[in-house]
C-alpha cells in the first residue's frame, strides 16, 4: 500500500496480514451488535473502521488505489447481490415485478435527471460531472436495503418492491456511469438506451438460463457431502455473473436473477445453503466497506460537505419521491406505501464503488466526485436509516404480524428414492399441540424421530408435538412436496388447516 520499492510477499508478512484482517472481521462482528440496536445499516460501522485505519486515522496507512478498489468492489458486489437473491421470495416479487422494473429503469432516469440538474445548477459541477454524480447515487444500495428491510415486518408488497428494485437497478446505473466516464461526448442517446436494453435483456436471459440448469442438476445430482451444496450453489449464481459479463450483457442482473431462481427451487440444505451465503455476504460487506474507508481522506471533504449535503437533499425530497410517485401511479399503490418506499432509497457502498469508475478512467474532478458522494452516502444513511422503522409506524406498515413459518431442511436419501426432512417448531407455530397422527401426512412419509429438550425418541401417534421440538421426517420422493405443503399448513393453521382452507404453500413461491 505505502509508496517505493516492491518487496515480495513471505510468510511473515502473510501472518501479520492474517492477524490485522482477522482483529477487523472481529471487531465488524461486533459492531453489528451496536448497528443492530441502533437501527443503522452495518456499513457505517465498517467505513468507520477503514477511516480509522487509514492515513488519517491511528493506523496511518497509506491507500490511494482506486483500481484495485472497484476491482475487490465488483466482486463483493457480485456475493451481495448473490446473497439477496437467494433471499427474495418469488411469492412476494411476481406480484410487484412489473413496479420493481419501473422503478429501476425509469425510476433511474427520472433520478439522474432531477439530480443532475440539481448539481449543474446548485453545486456549479459541470453537465459531465453532475450527470456521473446523479447516476452513481440513483441506484439503491442491495446491501443496505436487505439488511435493513429484513428487520422490519412491512407488508410484503413493499418488501419484494424495494428488495427487487435495489437488485435490478445497478446494471442500468452502472452502465450509465460507465457511458458518461467514458472520454467523448454522447452523440446519441437514442444509441445509449438501446445499449442499455440489450445489455439488460442479455443478463436476463443467462441470469435465468445458468440459474434453471443449476437447480435442475442440484436437485437430480446427489452430492456426496452436505457442505458441498452451498458452494455450488454460490458457485452457480458466479458463473452467472462472469457469463453475463462476457456475453457483453449485463452480469449484476445475470448473478440476482440466477440467485432468486436457485434461491426459490427447493434445493436439498436449503437452511446450510442461506446461513453460508450470509457468511459470504457479511464477509464481502466488512472487505468491501472496510477498503471504501482506506481509499477515503477525511481532510478533503471539508469542501465538499456543502454540495453532498445540497445534492442529497434534493434526490431524497425531490428526486426519489418522483421517481417513485410517476413509477408507481399505474399499480395504484397507497400514498403510505409510496411514502415509505420514498424514504427507504438507501444509499450505501454501491454509490462509493462506482464513484471510483471515473477516478479509473481519469475523468477531470473525479477525486471531487468521490469525496461529494462518500458525504452524501454517510450523511444520509446516517438519517434514513434509524427512521425507517419510525416511519413504518407512523405510517402503520409495519404491525403486520402471521404465523411463524417453518424450517425444513431436505437431505436427500438416494438409495432409498427419499428425503429426510428436518423440521423445527418455532415458537409462533400453530403445530404445538397437534398429536403425531392429527398431521395426517400423506402415504410414504412417517416421523420417525422428535428431539426435544435435548433428548430425542420415537413418537408415537398420540405424542403431542410442542414448540422448540425438531422432527426428523421420512418422505419418499413422490410425496416430498406434498408433505412439505402438509407440514407448513399445519404449522400456520394447525389442526384446523384444511377446515381453514390452508394449503401450506412454501411462502418462497
Amino acid at each position: 500500500m505505502s509508496q517505493g520499492r516492491e518487496r515480495p510477499l513471505t510468510v511473515h508478512h502473510l501472518n501479520q496480514l492474517l492477524l490485522v484482517c482477522s482483529l477487523i472481521l472481529l471487531v465488524a462482528v461486533a459492531a453489528v451488535r451496536i448497528s443492530s440496536r441502533s437501527g443503522l445499516p452495518s456499513l457505517l460501522v465498517y467505513l468507520g473502521i477503514g477511516v480509522a485505519i487509514g492515513q488519517d486515522g491511528i493506523g496511518h496507512v497509506q491507500f490511494d488505489n482506486a483500481e484495485l478498489t472497484q476491482v475487490f468492489g465488483y466482486a463483493a458486489l457480485v456475493v451481495i447481490l448473490a446473497e439477496g437473491g437467494l433471499g427474495t421470495k418469488w411469492a412476494e416479487t411476481r406480484p410487484v415485478l412489473p413496479a420493481s422494473a419501473a422503478l429501476a429503469t425509469v425510476g433511474v432516469a427520472v433520478s439522474v435527471g432531477v439530480t443532475a440538474t440539481a448539481a449543474h445548477f446548485l453545486v456549479g459541477l459541470e453537465w459531465r460531472q453532475a450527470l456521473i454524480v446523479g447516476a452513481v447515487v440513483s441506484s439503491t444500495d442491495a446491501a443496505a436495503v436487505f439488511s435493513v428491510l429484513r428487520r422490519i415486518p412491512l407488508p410484503p408488497r413493499v418488501t419484494g418492491t424495494l428488495e427487487a428494485e435495489s437488485g435490478f437497478n445497478d446494471a442500468p446505473v452502472v452502465i450509465l456511469v460507465l457511458a458518461f466516464s467514458t472520454a467523448g461526448p454522447i452523440e446519441h442517446w437514442y444509441i445509449l438506451l438501446g445499449e442499455i436494453t440489450l445489455e439488460l435483456a442479455i443478463g436476463a436471459a443467462v441470469g435465468l438460463a445458468v440459474g434453471w440448469l443449476g437447480a435442475w442438476g442440484l436437485r437430480h445430482v446427489a452430492l456426496p457431502a452436505s457442505g458441498l451444496y452451498p458452494i455450488a450453489v454460490m458457485a452457480i449464481a458466479v458463473t452467472a455473473y462472469a457469463a453475463g459479463a462476457m456475453a457483453h450483457g449485463s452480469g449484476f442482473l445475470a448473478v440476482y436473477l440466477a440467485a432468486m431462481v436457485l434461491g426459490n427451487a427447493r434445493l436439498p440444505h436449503w437452511p446450510a445453503t442461506r446461513g453460508f451465503a450470509e457468511g459470504l455476504g457479511w464477509i464481502a460487506q466488512i472487505g468491501m466497506f472496510v477498503l471504501l474507508g482506506l481509499l477515503v481522506s477525511p481532510h478533503e471533504l471539508g469542501d465538499d460537505i456543502v454540495p453532498a449535503l445540497l445534492i442529497g437533499l434534493v434526490l431524497t425530497v425531490v428526486a426519489r419521491p418522483l421517481s417513485v410517485v410517476l413509477c408507481l401511479l399505474p399499480f395504484r399503490v397507497p400514498w403510505q406505501e409510496q411514502t415509505l418506499m420514498s424514504w427507504a432509497g438507501l444509499r450505501g457502498a454501491v454509490p462509493i464503488i462506482l464513484a471510483t469508475i471515473p477516478m479509473v478512467e481519469g475523468v477531470e474532478g473525479s477525486r471531487r466526485i468521490f469525496n461529494i458522494v462518500f458525504v452524501l452516502v454517510v450523511v444520509y444513511t446516517l438519517v434514513q436509516g434509524p427512521t425507517l422503522p419510525w416511519l413504518a409506524g407512523k405510517l402503520r406498515l409495519g404491525t403486520g404480524t402471521e404465523a411463524a413459518d417453518l424450517g425444513i431442511e431436505s437431505a436427500p436419501l438416494e438409495r432409498l428414492r427419499g428425503h429426510l426432512l428436518s423440521v423445527d417448531i418455532p415458537q409462533e407455530s400453530k403445530m404445538h399441540g397437534v398429536e403425531v397422527a392429527e398431521l395426517r401426512l400423506p402415504k410414504g412419509a412417517a416421523v420417525t424421530l422428535v428431539v426435544r429438550g435435548g433428548t430425542s425418541f420415537v413418537p408415537l401417534p398420540t405424542t403431542m408435538l410442542r414448540h422448540g421440538d425438531e422432527l426428523l421426517v421420512v418422505a419418499t420422493d413422490p410425496v416430498r412436496d406434498a408433505t412439505e405443503r402438509r407440514l407448513r399448513a399445519v404449522g400456520q393453521g394447525g389442526k384446523l388447516a384444511d377446515w381453514l382452507g390452508i394449503d401450506g404453500e412454501d411462502p418462497k413461491r
